[in-house]
Formats: structure tokens, C-alpha cells, sequence
């Protein structure tokens, strides 16, 4: 408690200019190898972690500086290794954060106002932590990178764990899919490119800023909160079309000529360049289907959906014949999990019209056609076909390799990782701050030879 007050009453001195002239407002508390851990950097840390909800096990005041000196190993070590990061990655995470902080707080105005900063040092200071992140994430990639697991292992360590210990595998299912996108008439594609196009006229007449529009009509709606604002891109990061027309703006003043992607119909105005990145607002509109299209697609599935019940074709054939779903359709129209890259899903990781349409299927069952949004926004019509149920139980190694692999890997990256920080406490130079020297530290051996 003493230690709490005492920062809290050297931060309201230093907020307000109390106190002698000669009052130390901040100091080194830790020094591991080259690199200082001042006081301010631990409060502010501490400060971040409140704001953004994160929940510290123990005593702040002794969690946060280790885990500082634990980043600070990990850079000099890389530093030594040569280790880089990509500085357009950096410059993206930057970007995303502070997207973020606007959306949380509520503007650019309000974030400099919060961090008592302007935006140039907020994005410095980011881009420094980020770099910091980053490069601890490599060393420690380096550190574990030739870790191997086998099959040996798994058997050996699901014979040896505590039966309590092994994780329970939810419900999972596999799903096939069949969709057909209706396309849009010309009329309503007329209609979207019209009212671009008025948009466009207003921007550069300077009756309505870009950004204004954008929040209110654009139907990228991530985006849309921040007015249009996609922050730095590479042309990598972006589909074609979208890009070629980015990046051949040179004047923020001029919007762009209609752009039609995959996504629907977009006009773009230029914030800034930097090197091979772009910073741009966009508004996007997506053409509406009507009923009558939604309806003959649907009848068209339908009648699929009976050829295969009735044996004239199977489900893979026409997926891989019919389907308009790109990412399924070479596979079958086999969906697969983007978080682990299985074919196998829990029910809340579908997307919940088809986790709807499966919820109460019988495997081999085809459902009737559904209307759901795509991943690029989109409306299509889709059947399913449940190919497989596993019902929820302990992992195996038969059925659960992967999953028991990956806790394997997991212990043995813990295990390396916490070799090699012990090992370079002992290496190292380390000076605490007595006022630290209490702390029941995760790693004991700070500055003791």
C-alpha cells in the first residue's frame, strides 16, 4: 500500500508542478543489460492495462516490471541475433490500434486529449511498443523454432497426463456447401452507381466532406465508423482492383472514378502516401438482389438438392460442378475451419445461418435452400449436407491428434523458453531498484549471480 501511494502522489506532483525544484518526477528502477526500465514506464503499463480490462494476477507493481525486464531479454538477445520485423507490418498494427483508440474514445481530438499527446507521438510511441512486441515474438520464435513433436510423444504424454487434465472436445461437425449468388439486375446496378456518383459530385463541390458520407451510407461498416478510414495498406492487402485504383491517386482533394470489385461498388479519396503503403476513405455500395432472382436461385437449389436425395448425382459433384463458392468448391464443398484449417467446426464457429440450418440435421441430410451473407458481405442462396456429428468427449489420440499435439508442442515451448530465461539471468547484467527487492517475482532469480 506504502509503494502504491507513493506513486500515486509522484504522478499528481508531476501532474501538477508540485513540489521542490529538484523533485525526481521519474527514475531507472531496472537496468537489464543495456536497456533502463524507468518508473513511468511501469505506471503507464499499469495504466493500459486498467483501461483496457486486462486482468494482472498479483501485485501490478512487481507483475509489470518483470514482465518489462522479460521483453527487454528477449530484444538485446535478437539485437545481438540481427532478428528484424517488417516495418509495413508495424505500420498496419499501428494504424489498427489507433483506429481502436478513435473508435473507444470517440475522435482524433478526444484520443490526443486522453493521452495528453498529438497524434504524431501517439503513433511513435505505438510504433515503438509494436516494434518491441514484435521482436520479442521473433527471438522467442527463434528460441522454440526447432521444436519437433511425434506421434511418440503424444502417445507418451496422453499416457502420462492426469486424466482430469485432458480437455473435453465439444460438439463438432463437418459441413458441405452448395451456393449459388444471384446476380443483381442492371437497373439496381444502375442505381448504386447513380448514387456514387451524386456522392462523388457533392465531395468535390464541398457540400458534404467524404467522411461524413461514409458514416452514413457506406455498407463497409468497420470501416464506415471511422469515416471511410482503412489506414495504411500495401497493395498486397487489398484485392486489384481496389489497389490499382489506390494507389494512382496523388490528390486528396479528387475522388476516384467508380471501382467494382468483389466486394460491390466503391469510390475511394486519398489521406495520404508513404513509401509502398496507402492511406484511404472509401464508401461502399452493395447492389441489392431482388426477390424474384432470390426466388429462382432458391428453386434451382431445390432441385438439386432432389436430383442428390434421389441418387441422380452426389453432393460432392455438384459442389465441385455448380457451386459459385470459391473457397469450398474445389474441395467438394467441404467448408473449412479458418481457425485451425480442419474441416471440423464447432456449431458457434459456423456462420450461424448455416450453424441454423445443421443445428437439428441427421448426418447425410441435405437442407432446404437458405439465404445468408457471404464473407465479402454479399446475399447468396446456399444447401448444406452434414457429412459428419461428433458428439462432445475426452481427447484421444485417435480421434483428437492434433489437438493433443498441440498441447504437447505447447509444454515444450514453455519448458525451452523458461530454460533459456533462467539462463540468461545469469548472464546478464540486472540492477533492481530496492524498492522492487520484496517481489515474489514468476522468475526469482533478478540480479542474484
Amino acid at each position: 500500500m506504502k509503494k502504491r501511494l507513493y506513486l500515486c502522489l509522484t504522478l499528481l506532483s508531476a501532474v501538477l508542478g508540485l513540489g521542490a525544484k529538484n523533485q525526481v518526477i521519474d527514475q531507472v528502477v531496472w537496468i537489464v543489460g543495456n536497456e533502463p526500465i524507468l518508473k513511468s514506464d511501469i505506471e503507464t503499463e499499469i495504466i493500459r492495462r486498467r483501461y483496457e480490462n486486462e486482468r494482472i494476477e498479483g501485485d501490478p507493481y512487481c507483475v509489470i516490471p518483470e514482465q518489462i525486464a522479460l521483453q527487454k531479454l528477449f530484444i538485446a538477445q535478437a539485437k545481438l541475433d540481427s532478428l528484424t520485423v517488417n516495418p509495413n507490418t508495424v505500420s498496419q498494427q499501428v494504424e489498427t490500434r489507433i483506429r481502436y483508440f478513435i473508435q473507444r474514445i470517440g475522435s482524433k481530438e478526444k484520443v490526443e486529449e486522453y493521452f495528453g499527446k498529438p497524434m504524431a507521438k501517439i503513433r511513435e510511441t505505438l510504433q515503438k511498443t509494436i516494434e518491441d512486441q514484435m521482436l520479442t515474438q521473433e527471438m522467442q520464435q527463434s528460441i522454440v523454432g526447432g521444436v519437433k513433436t511425434t506421434p511418440a510423444d503424444v502417445r507418451h504424454f496422453y499416457e502420462k497426463i492426469a486424466k482430469d487434465s485432458i480437455p473435453n472436445i465439444p460438439e463438432q461437425v463437418e459441413v458441405q456447401i452448395l451456393t449459388f449468388s444471384p446476380e443483381p439486375s442492371a437497373a439496381e446496378q444502375e442505381r448504386v452507381k447513380s448514387q456514387l456518383r451524386d456522392f462523388r459530385e457533392k465531395i468535390e463541390s464541398e457540400e458534404y466532406q467524404f467522411s461524413t458520407l461514409a458514416i452514413l451510407y457506406s455498407e463497409d461498416r468497420g470501416s464506415a465508423l471511422q469515416g471511410g478510414e482503412l489506414g495504411f495498406m500495401t497493395r498486397g492487402k487489398l484485392v486489384p482492383e481496389f489497389a490499382n485504383t489506390a494507389f494512382s491517386l496523388y490528390d486528396p482533394k479528387k475522388v476516384s472514378r467508380i471501382v467494382e470489385t468483389e466486394f460491390g461498388y466503391h469510390i475511394i479519396q486519398l489521406i495520404e502516401r508513404k513509401n509502398d503503403q496507402v492511406n484511404c476513405r472509401h464508401i461502399l455500395l452493395i447492389p441489392k438482389i431482388e426477390a424474384k432472382q432470390k426466388e429462382a436461385a432458391s428453386l434451382r437449389l431445390d432441385s438439386i438438392a432432389n436430383d442428390i436425395r434421389n441418387g441422380k448425382f452426389s453432393f460432392d459433384n455438384a459442389a465441385r460442378l455448380l457451386s459459385e463458392d470459391i473457397n469450398t468448391r474445389q474441395n467438394d464443398g467441404l467448408m473449412i475451419n479458418p481457425n485451425d484449417g480442419s474441416t471440423k467446426f464447432e456449431l458457434q464457429q459456423l456462420p450461424a445461418e448455416v450453424a441454423k440450418a445443421v443445428y437439428a440435421m441427421q448426418v447425410g441430410e441435405i437442407s432446404k435452400p437458405f439465404l445468408h451473407h457471404n464473407d465479402k458481405g454479399k446475399e447468396v442462396i446456399s444447401i448444406v449436407k452434414l457429412k459428419s456429428r461428433t458428439p462432445a468427449h475426452l481427447a484421444n489420440p485417435n480421434d483428437d491428434f492434433q489437438v493433443l499435439k498441440d498441447m504437447v508442442t505447447m509444454y515444450k515451448n514453455k519448458e525451452l523458453i523458461e530454460q533459456w530465461i533462467k539462463e540468461k539471468q545469469q548472464s546478464t547484467y540486472i540492477h533492481i531498484d530496492p524498492e522492487y527487492c520484496d517481489c515474489e517475482f514468476t522468475y526469482p532469480n533478478w540480479g542474484k549471480k
